[in-house]
């Protein structure tokens, strides 16, 4: 007996970070963390998790773009399905109708990914196995089956994904036995945020650096003079031996970006992150010559492979942050390593919102285990916010992420957390009146309905 996809139930998740000022940036003063969550429902009792990072209102457009999608997805047989998730994920891309609005950009390309993603995770509890492990077990033929090399193929053939695939394999079991024993390298945020008072950042400075943390990033963009005491207050009480990188989230114009690195740059930076828009591939670049040796980062914001085929072939960054909700899902980010393989450029995964700690710990595992094979100048991003409402929330130990082990994505959020946190009525935003309208695409949640 056949099993098909019977439905996508839509939860508005929103969370109100914004009142202790978790997650404050330049640019974002006082977000609230957001899920725009689709759980998939097989008519067998199969299901899988997959969201999309927003903050706030971000969500009614998201779940409204995620219900755009139901008639391309209901009705499919699960089994076939899972057997093609390369045709899966081509299906959605290239829709004519929904491509138009982007292509392959934007709040589309981010509500197919929440979908794929979803399937991902039905696949990983399938085989019974983490979707790091999913991953790396498949074979290089079957790894470059799932990407889409349409606008890629001057900068990364198929031969070549096949190439460093095949180059991959090589001390794969003795790779994923140190990913087990030690676990996979994090540098955290969670001292950083713009909104702390210097009391909080001196205090989470110091837990950072006790919890094994060897790598810390603070935001910067208020002004020059106080991002200058802000970074030099920091550098003093991390000490010489902890790296520092700053993120700027697209604050500054190219010409500002230079003039306030090179005024942070007595600290000894290791990255600046996003100092200008995530599209200025031309800007990166010319930051990126103005500032050596601190390194460019950017990634979180950039809409598609694409993007980050010309970010990574001319230079323009070196350090390249994947986003596991940004582009369209696994399939996408899984070209996107590849590329970085390709230039030489390490993977730093950003992970600052709800949820992206633990979806995108298993791309950057899947990297070491069957990409880079290396650990060396890499870390995924570690904040310290919202965990506990997760099936399986990451675990550190001594500042590394412990390989999940659980089947699945680890994307699952508790239908407790589901209840208390929907937006408008569940019960923490009855207690908390906001201005803001209700997602018109949200569902009960299926054990509620009635």
């Amino acid at each position: 007996m056949t099993s098909g996809i019977a439905s996508l139930d839509l939860v508005d998740l929103r969370f109100p970070t914004s009142v202790d000022l978790d997650g404050s940036d330049a640019m974002n003063a006082d977000p609230d963390y957001s899920a725009a969550y689709v759980v998939i429902r097989a008519t067998d009792g199969r299901e899988g998790h997959g969201f999309v990072f927003t903050i706030g209102r971000g969500n009614d457009v998201v779940l409204s773009a995620i219900q755009s999608l139901e008639p391309l997805v209901l009705g499919l047989d699960l089994d076939s399905t899972l057997a093609d998730m390369g045709g899966f994920y081509r299906h959605l891309v290239h829709d004519s109708h929904l491509r138009w609005l982007g292509p392959e950009k934007g709040v589309m390309h981010m509500a197919i990914g929440a979908i794929v993603n979803a399937l991902w995770d039905i696949y990983a509890k399938r085989e019974g196995k983490p979707l790091w492990k999913l991953l790396a077990d498949m074979t290089p033929a079957q790894i470059v089956d799932l990407i889409d090399f349409r606008y890629l193929s001057d900068a990364l053939t198929v031969d070549e994904a096949l190439a460093i695939l095949t180059a991959g394999a090589e001390g794969k079991q003795e790779r994923e036995q140190q990913l087990l024993d030690k676990g996979y390298p994090a540098y955290t945020t969670s001292a950083g945020w713009l909104g702390y008072t210097d009391e909080k950042v001196a205090r989470l400075v110091g837990a950072a650096i006790a919890d094994g943390f060897t790598h810390l990033k603070i935001k910067v963009g208020a002004s020059p003079a106080d991002d200058l005491r802000r970074v030099r207050m920091v550098r003093e009480l991390a000490g010489p031996d902890v790296l520092l990188s700053v993120d700027a989230n697209q604050r500054w114009d190219v010409a500002e970006a230079i003039a306030n690195v090179r005024n942070l740059a007595g600290a000894d930076l290791y990255w600046v992150e996003e100092p200008t828009s995530p599209d200025d591939v031309l800007g990166h670049r010319a930051i990126a010559d103005a500032i050596r040796p601190i390194r460019v980062a950017t990634g979180e914001h950039v809409a598609n492979r694409v993007i980050f085929k010309q970010l990574l072939a001319s230079d323009a960054i070196q350090i390249c942050q994947i986003d596991a909700c940004r582009v369209a899902g696994v399939n996408e980010n899984i070209a996107i390593l590849l590329l970085a393989a390709k230039f030489g450029v390490p993977v730093c995964p950003h992970a600052g919102g709800v949820g992206l700690c633990e979806v995108v710990q298993h791309l950057s595992m899947f990297d070491f285990l069957a990409v880079s094979g290396s650990v060396e100048g890499r870390w995924i991003e570690y904040v310290d916010h919202l965990h506990e409402h997760f099936a399986h929330p990451v675990r550190i130990v001594d500042g590394q992420y412990q390989a999940p082990t659980a089947p699945g994505a680890s994307a699952e959020i508790l239908l407790a957390a589901r209840r208390r946190f929907r937006f408008p009525d569940g019960p923490v935003w009855i207690q908390t009146p906001s201005s803001d309208r209700p997602s018109p695409a949200t569902q009960p949640l299926p054990e509620e309905t009635s």
